[in-house]
């Protein structure tokens, strides 16, 4: 099962690389300039999102579990005048780590941490997202 959201969609973000454990994106400017020309917060933090989340989703059965964001921060350090990408990836062990939370509790979680880069490789923000993976029968408490 693949997720789709219409608005991420729109804002034309491109998966570069995706695969176990690993995702790299792009927010291309186009389409996502705010008032002054740069790129909009709310880019920022749909860029943030996916790159945090696919690594994750990238070992679910979607049809025993499914992702949801706990929280996100994007720490602004310049503006951003061109495409802005982003990478995160989550090794062997902890993917297994996540795997056997989830089949023992039903519940899992990472803490994403990722530079946003202009294209001149330039840092010009970071990403900090807490992903939370559940089973479809899972209950808090």
């Amino acid at each position: 099962m693949t997720y789709r959201v219409e608005f991420v969609e729109r804002t034309g973000l491109e998966l570069l690389e995706g695969g176990r454990g690993t995702a790299r994106y792009r927010m291309p400017l186009a389409g996502n300039e705010n008032h002054v020309g740069v790129m909009y917060m709310g880019a920022f933090t749909v860029l943030a999102e996916a790159t945090a989340a696919i690594p994750g989703i990238s070992i679910l059965d979607t049809a025993r579990f499914y992702p949801i964001i706990k929280d996100i921060a994007v720490s602004f350090h310049k503006m951003a005048a061109t495409d802005v990408f982003a990478e995160f990836s989550l090794d062997e062990p902890a993917l297994e780590g996540l795997l056997a939370d989830l089949e023992r509790k039903g519940s899992a979680g990472y803490l994403a941490e990722f530079p946003m880069l202009d294209a001149n490789g330039v840092v010009v923000a970071t990403g900090k997202v807490t992903v939370k993976l559940l089973s479809h029968g899972w209950q808090n408490g």
